[in-house]
């Protein structure tokens, strides 16, 4: 049976699925046999064939090595095939073992390349079995290189032929990819499974308690009882609907009333005590809020004190860096609390202790993973000599490097008047001047040639304030290095919507609460603080989420992977109890920002 199907899965299917390929039309010619075990005998039988015959072998052994894990081995027999003899059906199963190997290589971009060959046209001509193998590659081509929506779209036209484990796979994958979705995208398609799929998400992303959201995933299953995540639920909300909620009965928001950045302290009790009122005036079961102030503080112990004979079941603080760090310091806390900033330990803290703040080093790691999936592989970096500055580059080296990346070069800055020497030293255009000057000299004649850039950077790391941005991207022009894509930490936004056209085109992670103006809650803040629509709404930003936090811990905690989508990301625990951001991707456009979606990847 030839059906056409437009599917994705992941590769642990394949071996299963060549070994039940069935002939195609005499047209397409045959698959190759896969009825094979000795490798050996394989190839020397091959060896004996002409080039027409020989194709369908070296086919059929360069797939028995790459079952067997010996990726080298199958790209040699590669090869050795002759293409310009091979049918539409060998064109097909070479390119899908190609992408195989290219995605094990972490080249995702060269499985795209290889799954657009000509011949895929001839794709639903085939057996099924041939169909599900080529558009798993597909699947995970498309998750890698950044395009979680069509690559959602696909396993879903997939998921009705899985059955027991692939199918329960398939369906986790699914949820992960739509989850972490940015609500932009998510838009009504007019396809029943994959609009079904956005309410599930809709329903459960906007609840802001365990109790909510278990209650919205029984309205839902109501409401689809015969969509395929009715019948296969992810795990996660599995887990989620047999928690027992506990319930926060009263919260203790621990900030300072005098603090050297008090404006910041405002912007986060506001948006705070702001998520709470909103929660009260739509009929939410709310904790009660008791202010503390941290400003005077002589004892945590007394504090703690305080705070459980007011009947406090969570703390939300303290703010202050170095009162973090004495409550990381200690073996246990006597109430779990939700710290607003990060100790500089990460190792052995107390149980009851979570941190969550604005981090620079979660925006590295976003601008790694973009970079990465991007095709990106060889990396020059660009930061302040400072201590913001290293830590920044620490986070962005660790994680570049675990993707598998290579850091060329790296440059620290502190004086504008010597930025052009500093980019001029990390491209190497000095040495290319001097090339030149040798030319000259040697040949004792005047040589016309341009100064030249090193070629093995493909990409800049860059974080820097805005008016540092503004001083680097034309410095970049300037020095024969404008070519060079640029991925940046949001600190080069203002925040204030001053955009200045040198910021044109450059790219930076950004939170939604400068993507997503449409939300509720930040236009009910905007309304009420107008100065949130500036810089600061990244701290009334992030007053909201912990708010939205504390009503989660409990879900975080218990379900692993789970997540909360929040204004400043999407929200997920580590293993150290501290909480790491998901952020959008965005650029300077038409002096706005411009989220930059799945299609519109350089």
């Amino acid at each position: 049976m030839k059906t056409p199907l437009r599917v994705l899965s992941t590769l642990c299917l394949s071996a299963l699925l060549v070994a039940c390929s069935s002939t195609p039309s005499n047209t397409l010619g045959q698959l190759p046999p896969t009825k094979y075990e000795d490798l050996d005998k394989l190839l020397a039988q091959a060896g004996k064939k002409s080039d027409s015959q020989a194709v369908g072998l070296y086919l059929a052994a360069a797939d028995l090595a790459w079952q067997a894990k010996n990726a080298l081995q199958a790209r040699d027999i590669l090869s050795k095939v002759n293409f310009a003899v091979a049918t539409p059906a060998q064109q097909v199963f070479a390119n899908t073992l190609e992408a195989e190997l290219a995605l094990a290589r972490k080249q995702p971009k060269a499985a795209l390349k290889a799954l657009g060959h000509a011949s895929f046209a001839h794709l639903n001509d085939l057996p099924l079995q041939q169909q599900v193998r080529s558009q798993l590659a597909r699947a995970q081509a498309l998750q890698a290189t950044g395009q979680p929506l069509a690559a959602a779209r696909e396993r879903i036209y997939l998921a009705p032929w899985l059955k027991g484990v692939d199918a329960f796979e398939n369906h986790e994958i699914i949820w992960q990819l739509l989850n972490d979705l940015p609500s932009s995208q998510r838009s009504k398609t007019g396809e029943a499974d994959l609009d079904g799929w956005f309410a599930l998400v809709q329903t459960t992303q906007s609840a802001r308690s365990l109790t909510q959201q278990q209650k919205a995933i029984s309205q839902w299953l109501e409401q689809y009882p015969q969509h395929p995540a009715a019948q296969m639920l992810p795990n996660s909300l599995r887990q989620l609907q047999q928690l027992q909620a506990t319930q926060v009965q009263s919260i203790a928001l621990l900030l300072p009333s005098q603090d050297p950045n008090q404006n910041v302290v405002t912007a986060l009790r506001n948006g705070f005590l702001a998520a709470h009122y909103i929660a009260q005036a739509s009929g939410e079961a709310t904790a009660k809020v008791r202010v503390y102030d941290s400003s005077h503080i002589t004892s945590l112990d007394a504090f703690y004190q305080q705070a459980a004979t007011d009947g406090v079941d969570l703390v939300v603080g303290p703010w202050e860096k170095n009162l973090v760090g004495q409550l990381a310091s200690r073996s246990q806390l006597p109430i779990t609390t939700l710290a607003l900033n990060y100790a500089d330990t990460e190792h052995n803290t107390p149980k009851q202790l979570f941190q969550y703040g604005l981090a620079a080093e979660d925006e590295a790691r976003v601008a790694a993973e973009r970079a990465w999936a991007d095709g990106m592989r060889r990396a020059a970096a660009l930061v302040p000599k400072s201590a913001w500055g290293e830590r920044i580059l620490a986070a962005f080296t660790q994680h570049w490097k675990t993707l598998g990346g290579e850091l060329i070069a790296t440059q620290h800055f502190d004086r504008p008047a010597a930025l052009p020497g500093q980019i001029a030293q990390l491209f190497e255009l000095r040495e290319s001047e001097q090339r030149a000057k040798q030319l000259e000299n040697a040949l004792d004649t005047k040589v016309a040639a341009q100064p030249a850039r090193r070629q093995d950077i493909d990409f800049l790391f860059l974080a820097a304030s805005p008016q540092q941005a503004r001083q680097i991207k034309p410095a970049l022009t300037f020095q024969y290095a404008d070519d060079v894509p640029v991925y940046a930490t949001s600190a080069v936004n203002s925040g204030n919507g001053d955009i200045h056209p040198e910021l044109t085109g450059l790219q930076f992670s950004e939170m939604p609460w400068f993507i997503e103006s449409d939300d509720s809650t930040r236009q009910h803040i905007t309304y009420n603080w107008p100065q949130a629509s500036g810089s600061m709404g990244r701290f009334y930003a992030m007053g909201a989420d912990a708010y939205q936090l504390a009503h989660q811990l409990q879900q975080l905690t218990a379900i692993s992977n789970s997540s909360a989508v929040g204004l400043t990301g999407t929200l997920k625990l580590n293993p150290e109890q501290r909480i790491e951001r998901s952020l959008y991707w965005a650029t300077f456009s038409n002096k706005s920002i411009k989220q930059l979606k799945e299609d519109q990847r350089d």
